[in-house]
């Protein structure tokens, strides 16, 4: 075929259409029998806070395109008008799967197990009296209904918190006709009430939505008028963050002034219950400056996610996955010096089914070590109370020349990382924000120590943050290393970071914006030019998404001329699998289960010699040039052959993955051999359960 059909449109799956077709494939683990009940909700509640997520970023800037009268700009070649017409017709039908699962399924499972949602219909006269006694005592007090009228218009509404429109019929103490108001419920205020047991007429947990309680007990805020009905919405905001390259001088500062305005970004998305009346319907979207395209009725409370206290609140283990603890090799099995163990050889770390404490404890080694000179660190997500950002505290409060880059760009957690490098900068550490236009992405420890030899480098590489919390949920690879020309090249990276060089030379290392893009190009012309040899040709990729398009075309050149292509993307997936002539030799499996698959990890066959890395880049135009990436080669071959074993482990999958087919839905395989789950598989290599 000529390569230039390659690019053709039709060969493109659209990115935001790829990503709410996971987001189903997320919602269907909460339908899963095989699952427990209580992580079936919580997955019912992932789904839900992703397409939140996916309007206030992607939808977000599919507006903006309209707003500039921008044509497609991605290979699909979709119109951005037409784009958003498909979004509302594939996330209505997702939305109304989410209300049908917590309707029909997960709420008479847990019913079934004496775990109660209990509807205002359903309140037994006990129940009724103390939550009306709850609403006077602990909600009312804090809420401000807003009447309409000249002198009081429609009031600025927070991105995504619960707000009822309330239509009233009488006259207020000034002579006022009212007709509406808004009432807005505090964040403060818990979104699930328990009932207490004295209440109860049965056994077991009973729960109460705030939004109940509000519709409930609504006419006690107007006194005097007659609530003729109550209403609850929920309005989702463009909550990206734009700050101009050119004219900052301050990068925290001008972070700080941008996120203050996060709450009231443009209106994206506008969701009422099903019994709203259309008129109050076509106010509301008026109000907000939206169409019947964004608007999206719902069967139940606004906000499902609202349901993800329940998994905190009842403690019921026969519920819920069952523990256990994470391995560690047996080299780092004794408590002796990591440092000299390092040496050794390098340390491979497959989270969560090997422990993150190695890591924790590297840096805390670090910090009380007096041969330690020097830490340097990325951090992209670390999460509350972390015990690394602890330990590089001591060890800066130590004298230790501590060196930490910060994004403070990382979505959603700016505010964090704010204080984050305020709590660094005021222990003696020096804190840099990385490059103004690029995200830092990569994730690498670099530790100086004055050994008898002379000064020894130590470093971690990794493809998922330092975030400890996360390593429990999220599947990633970390590794200790020694050898000399991959943590030379950390250092060169750590000194392109903080301060001005050119673009550093580096050993072994692949880094973007710079050599990442056009050395996965090559590697994968490589595999081309064995297959036209007639030698076995492979490649295996495992990232979180593909939708960079110049990659996939020389994955279609790759597959035509005979390449087997093997790509585990959990995510978004913007190439076409089984086109005829352009990628029949190319599968597109998405692994969705108990932990978030979150490794980036390429293979090559190359013949005689595999060549096997580990990245926090996915195969996305960001993460190749405008991120700074960094991807290292696994070059010991005992740990080359482990990862390539685990990769097909992923590719023996048969319960939790989902197979890409060409018209770009994904279908779990048939299969007549055992049930075979990858996840479970590598539990069972490398952790223990704990019941």
């Amino acid at each position: 075929m000529d390569e230039q059909n390659f690019g053709l449109a039709e060969n493109y799956i659209n990115r935001e259409l790829s990503l709410l077709k996971f987001n189903s494939r997320v919602l269907q683990q909460a339908r899963d029998p095989s699952t427990p009940l209580l992580e079936r909700l919580k997955f019912l509640c992932i789904s839900c806070t992703n397409l939140d997520e996916f309007f206030e970023i992607r939808v977000g800037g599919v507006k903006q395109h309209i707003e500039l009268d921008i044509a497609s700009i991605t290979a699909d070649g979709i119109a951005p008008r037409d784009l958003l017409r498909d979004i509302h017709n594939e996330a209505s039908e997702l939305v109304a799967e989410q209300y049908r699962v917590f309707n029909e399924e997960l709420k008479p499972e847990l019913g079934a197990q004496n775990i109660r949602f209990v509807a205002r219909e359903q309140w037994t006269l006990a129940q009724s009296t103390w939550l009306r006694q709850y609403f006077l005592d602990e909600v009312e007090p804090v809420l401000s209904p807003l009447g309409l009228d000249p002198a009081h218009p429609f009031p600025r509404t927070i991105n995504k918190a619960l707000n009822f429109i309330v239509q009233l019929e009488g006259l207020d103490a000034f002579g006022r006709k009212g007709e509406h108001a808004i009432v807005q419920a505090p964040r403060s205020l818990p979104r699930l009430i328990r009932l207490p047991d004295e209440t109860n007429d049965q056994d077991g947990e009973n729960y109460v939505f705030l939004s109940s309680v509000m519709h409930a007990f609504v006419n006690e805020l107007f006194e005097g008028l007659v609530v003729k009905g109550s209403y609850q919405f929920r309005l989702t905001r463009n909550s990206d963050l734009f700050l101009d390259d050119e004219e900052i001088d301050d990068l925290m500062r001008a972070l700080e002034g941008e996120l203050a305005s996060r709450k009231y970004g443009d209106a994206v998305r506008l969701e009422v219950a099903t019994n709203c009346p259309d008129e109050l319907v076509a106010y509301l979207l008026q109000q907000f400056s939206l169409s019947a395209v964004d608007l999206y009725r719902v069967n139940g409370p606004v906000n499902l996610n609202r349901l993800s206290q329940t998994y905190d609140l009842v403690e019921r283990p026969d519920l819920k996955y069952p523990p256990f603890t994470a391995g560690l090799p047996k080299r780092l099995s004794h408590d002796t010096d990591l440092f000299a163990l390092i040496r050794q050889g390098d340390i491979l770390l497959h989270h969560p089914y090997q422990s993150f404490v190695p890591v924790i404890d590297f840096v805390r080694r670090a910090a009380a070590d007096p041969k330690v000179l020097a830490i340097k660190q990325t951090l992209y997500r670390t999460g509350p109370d972390s015990p690394i950002v602890d330990n590089l505290v001591k060890a800066a409060k130590a004298g230790k020349e501590v060196t930490v880059v910060i994004e403070l760009m990382a979505r959603f957690d700016e505010a964090a990382n704010i204080s984050l490098a305020n709590r660094l900068q005021k222990a003696g550490a020096h804190v840099v924000y990385g490059i103004v236009g690029k995200k830092t992405h990569g994730k690498m420890i670099l530790i100086v120590r004055r050994e008898k030899g002379g000064l020894q480098r130590y470093a971690h590489f990794g493809t998922g943050n330092y975030h400890e919390k996360t390593t429990r949920l999220y599947t990633d690879y970390g590794m200790f290393t020694s050898d000399s020309q991959l943590t030379a090249d950390a250092h060169e990276i750590f000194l392109e970071l903080t301060s001005f060089t050119k673009v550093p030379s580096l050993n072994i290392v692949l880094q973007s914006p710079f050599t990442l893009y056009n050395s996965l190009m090559r590697l994968i012309d490589i595999e081309i030019e064995h297959a036209n040899q007639g030698r076995e040709a492979r490649i295996i990729a495992k990232c979180n998404s593909l939708v960079e398009p110049q990659i996939i075309q020389a994955m279609y050149r790759a597959s035509n001329a005979g390449v087997r292509i093997q790509l585990i993307i959990r995510g978004t997936c913007c190439l076409r699998p089984g086109l005829p002539g352009v990628s029949e030799n190319i599968e597109v499996r998405s692994i969705v289960g108990r932990f978030l698959e979150h490794a980036r990890v390429y293979y090559f066959h190359n013949y005689t010699d595999p060549q096997v890395f580990c990245s926090s880049a996915d195969w996305m135009d960001r993460n190749f040039f405008r991120r700074v990436e960094v991807c290292w080669p696994i070059r010991d071959s005992a740990l080359r052959d482990r990862i390539i074993d685990e990769l097909e482990i992923c590719l023996n999958d048969n319960q939790q993955a989902w197979i890409l087919q060409s018209d770009g839905t994904y279908n779990i395989p048939e299969s007549e051999t055992d049930s075979y789950s990858a996840q479970q598989a590598l539990l069972n290599q490398f952790a223990r359960v704990t019941y």
